[in-house]
């Protein structure tokens, strides 16, 4: 394991987390660093922990022990308001769009949250839309969206935040190859455009091991490994606890 960088300009941290609930251990002192401007693969089996560290992250989760740092000041305790207006933006496994509100105004709702004025939110709103090809789907209702064209509207919603760190829980779930291949597209073009730190959980390893400057993995909790993609194809640690005996 890798040792937590100290904290700089542009890193986002957890330092030592521990987090329970009723009393069954759902990370147990895991740590982890993303820095501005790269790809952080977060991995494990199903129930590691890695929501749970993403909401701790966020601040939908407050850790019981341990603390969360940005930009080298500790901001454990701080809410999911409070922290998207900090640069700290995030999807959901489900998605969690405004159903009866258009892909338009879900978008333009990530703008207004961190503090834009209607007018400027509507701008914002409009380039993101153009920027990920939703343009068309502007004026639909987000319930009627296709599964893959919802994922891209909630992707779109935490862009229009301007992110300086974006966490992506499971964005390529449920897509089929060529939109597997779009989020990849999307996911460099969001480094290049806003030089913004991602972390992306994700059990699709074709997008892992081909967009991931380093992978962190969890595995019941505890942070088991951290290192380049080659590293981690070839660390019998997590060979055993997620990718198999047989991952090449």
């Amino acid at each position: 394991m890798q040792s937590v960088r100290a904290a700089d300009s542009g890193t986002l941290e957890a330092r030592d987390v521990h987090v329970r609930f009723e009393g069954v251990r759902a990370i147990s002192g895991a740590s982890l660093h993303l820095g501005q401007n790269e790809i952080l693969g977060l991995i494990g089996p199903n129930g590691a922990g890695k929501t749970t560290l993403v909401n701790v992250l966020t601040g939908f989760q407050r850790p019981d022990k341990g603390s969360v740092w940005l930009s080298g000041r500790n901001v454990t305790g701080r809410t999911p308001f409070q922290l998207a207006r900090d640069g700290v933006a995030r999807t959901f496994q489900g998605v969690r769009l405004f159903g009866g509100l258009s892909v338009f105004q879900n978008v333009e709702a990530g703008a207004l949250g961190v503090g834009l004025g209607g007018h400027r939110a509507r701008e914002r709103a409009d380039e993101v839309l153009q920027w990920l090809n939703l343009a068309s789907q502007a004026m639909a209702r987000a319930d009627a969206l296709p599964f893959g064209e919802e994922r891209r509207v909630g992707i779109a919603r935490a862009l229009a935040m301007r992110p300086r760190f974006l966490l992506l829980d499971e964005p390529a779930a449920g897509l089929n190859e060529r939109e597997c291949d779009e989020l990849r597209e999307v996911i460099r073009d969001i480094r290049r455009r806003l030089d913004c730190g991602v972390l992306l959980i994700e059990h699709n390893m074709a997008v892992i091991m081909g967009l991931c400057d380093r992978i962190h993995v969890l595995d019941q909790g505890r942070s088991i490994a951290e290192g380049a993609p080659s590293d981690i194809r070839a660390n019998s640690d997590v060979k055993r606890a997620y990718l198999g005996e047989d991952f090449v």
